[in-house]
């Protein structure tokens, strides 16, 4: 059966890990958080997003300001932004089997659209949308549901962070978990993904075998 299939960007088609953690430790005086050395990204990756949040000690206020200008400092590096091994030739075996792609990330739709095109993978997908809020991913997969005409059962969402879970689970459709991104697997599983990726040939097993 033809599915819907919705892929975050960040951590899931694309490693943008390192350069996140080195925009992010950039601009920790300005926004009041200690910068994170190797040893503690480590750990940040067995934490939920909202953990990490109250674990850093940021204030609220100001959460949408920084998650501002992390998009427009990865504007200014999405060049060096390489999506990983496997996900193009998955990305096209999953179009060529009939289903449907879309994009919903946290990024903005300027920066996935750059790296897409340069790859020349931009036409594989159907839409792109972006929501800006930390946890607000299960309002935007809603609305693309509703603005497509999409059919929630027939949806399945892509994602490697625990938000990512949760945010399918609030929007009510199935969640693959992928373990090649931010979040460890451990932790991933713990949220009870409808199904856990260990590699990109993974999500083509996966997705056809999801009712």
């Amino acid at each position: 059966m033809k599915k819907i299939i919705i892929f975050d960007f960040d951590g899931t088609l694309a490693d943008t890990l390192d350069i996140l953690v080195s925009i992010t430790n950039r601009l920790s005086q300005e926004f009041g958080y200690p910068p994170a050395k190797p040893e503690e990204v480590v750990q940040l990756q067995r934490l939920s997003t909202r953990q990490i949040v109250e674990q850093s000690g940021i204030s609220l206020i100001k959460l949408p300001f920084l998650i501002r200008r992390v998009r427009m400092e990865l504007r200014r590096e999405i060049q060096a932004v390489r999506l990983f091994p496997q996900i193009e030739e998955v990305l096209f075996d999953l179009k060529n089997q009939g289903h449907l792609l879309y994009i919903l990330t946290s990024n903005t739709r300027e920066n996935v659209i750059q790296v897409l095109q340069r790859d020349r993978i931009f036409y594989l997908f159907t839409a792109i949308y972006s929501g800006s809020n930390l946890f607000g991913k299960s309002r935007v997969i809603r609305r693309l549901l509703k603005r497509e005409k999409l059919q929630r059962e027939q949806a399945v969402y892509i994602g490697d962070e625990t938000r990512d879970i949760l945010a399918a689970q609030q929007a009510q459709i199935k969640v693959i978990a992928v373990g090649w991104g931010f979040n460890s697997p451990d932790v991933l599983a713990r949220y009870h993904p409808d199904a856990l990726a260990n590699s990109p040939r993974d999500l083509v097993q996966i997705i056809n075998q999801l009712h």
